[in-house]
């Protein structure tokens, strides 16, 4: 969709570095690609987008825009076997984020805490990760790209550090690490100047797939062909992730019951929070240093504005991990009492996109502690007024750490029980791979 297994922040972040220099779950790291390749400043990577697709920055000519790219749909290709394979340095970029040398741009990203607003480092990723697979794909005969290529999932975002500093120059890696016949995986890394290098900051591995022009139907792209015994490793892992992926869907608990051992787990917490001063089964007292999990939520709307679009003029993906991020680190602030610290992004899919002027409504869920660690569930719904229906569009997933230890969150009914336990395999996966 991470040493030790639950570490203080303050050993958290050298433990994650290690991680991140050795690979993520053990893969190996990328051989060099850097050479020969000029950094793309960040504010080019959207306009290089538009180009791409031939998307206009005015508003009002979004839909000739888009009626132009129907004649694209003859550059398709009718087989994956009539693309030419591509090389996974054939993908790799470089940007730069240039806080430290033109300080003119850091309020764009700066938080309240005098550090990055890790909102817009998803953003920023999103742009880049698409740019990528535009690069993977692209036809040297072509100006302009028939694909619509879109991020279709999160798989991960595992962080080093505690701290973004605001006025240290960042530059972002990435690459094609995996192909299938109409999706690409995306590794992204992103490091910090400091003293005179790059250190780590995170690790991100996006899944995006391909359409035709009008983003109606899937579309094939170059396959991937590795060209190192490192490089093949990386490529199996896309595939093993891949699998992964399967394997925690099919076994989600929407559609499978929770395990033996998960059972237990919720008649413990039923036993523990049952009033022993009755002999009744809804008679529920909550223990100490403890909140109910349905005192645990906030909510947001956003009013979807056309200056949030993306190049094929619905809303920006990373717009919406931004505010559903900020959400969540509200909602983890609020039970923590105190600053949270984001330690991983993980399974956000995207289950349908968000049109512009949809009413966006959030909802922000602690599903899960452990010591200091606070699992945030968001939900992403747009809202017809006219049929007053409601569809989801997006369910995020993210992991924080506070400096104190938090109370435990703690079910209800069995719908939050279920939260309960989803929250808890979400935290337990992540805690592996640190």
């Amino acid at each position: 969709m991470l040493a030790t297994r639950l570490c203080t922040m303050r050993k958290l972040p050298s433990v994650l570095a290690r991680t991140l220099a050795s690979g993520t779950s053990g893969s190996p790291v990328l051989p060099d690609m850097s050479e020969g390749h000029l950094p793309i400043h960040v504010n080019n990577v959207r306009s290089r987008l538009r180009d791409i697709v031939g998307a206009s920055t005015n508003w009002r000519d979004h839909v000739q825009a888009m009626q132009e790219r129907k004649a694209l749909h003859a550059l398709l290709a009718k087989r994956q076997e009539d693309l030419p394979p591509r090389r996974m340095k054939d993908s790799y970029l470089e940007v730069i984020l240039p806080l430290g040398s033109q300080p003119e741009i850091r309020e764009k990203y700066l938080n309240v805490h005098n550090s990055v607003r890790f909102g817009r480092i998803l953003e920023d990723l999103d742009s880049l990760g698409v740019l990528i697979c535009y690069t993977h794909t692209k036809q040297e005969m072509q100006p302009r790209s028939p694909l619509s290529i879109v991020t279709a999932l999160v798989d991960k975002i595992n962080l080093c550090k505690k701290i973004i500093y605001p006025d240290c120059d960042i530059k972002f890696t990435g690459n094609v690490s995996w192909v299938g016949r109409t999706s690409m995986e995306v590794k992204m890394h992103m490091l910090q100047l400091h003293d005179g290098d790059y250190s780590p900051v995170l690790d991100a591995t996006f899944v995006m797939v391909a359409r035709d022009p009008e983003n109606k139907r899937p579309a094939f792209v170059n396959p991937l062909v590795p060209e190192s015994p490192e490089e093949e490793e990386i490529f199996k892992q896309g595939e093993l992730n891949k699998l992964k992926r399967i394997d925690f869907s099919t076994a989600s608990l929407l559609k499978m019951a929770p395990t033996a051992e998960e059972r237990n787990i919720i008649h413990d917490i039923f036993l523990n929070t049952l009033d022993t001063r009755t002999v009744s089964f809804r008679s529920r007292k909550l223990p100490p240093n403890s909140v109910w999990m349905e005192d645990a939520k906030l909510k947001g709307l956003q009013i979807c504005h056309p200056q949030e679009r993306n190049i094929f003029n619905r809303i920006f993906g990373g717009f919406l991990m931004r505010k559903a991020f900020e959400l969540g680190w509200a909602t983890a602030c609020s039970y923590g009492s105190s600053r949270p610290f984001i330690v991983s992004v993980d399974d956000i899919m995207f289950q349908r996109p968000v049109e512009i002027g949809s009413l966006l409504l959030l909802s922000g869920q602690v599903c899960y502690t452990e010591k200091n660690y606070i699992q945030v569930r968001i939900h992403s719904e747009v809202y017809d007024a006219d049929t007053r229906e409601h569809q989801t569009t997006n369910i995020f997933h993210f992991t924080f750490v506070s400096d104190n230890e938090v109370p435990q969150v703690v079910p209800k009914t069995y719908g939050e029980s279920m939260l309960y336990l989803d929250g808890k395999r979400h935290f337990t996966a992540i805690m592996k791979e640190i």
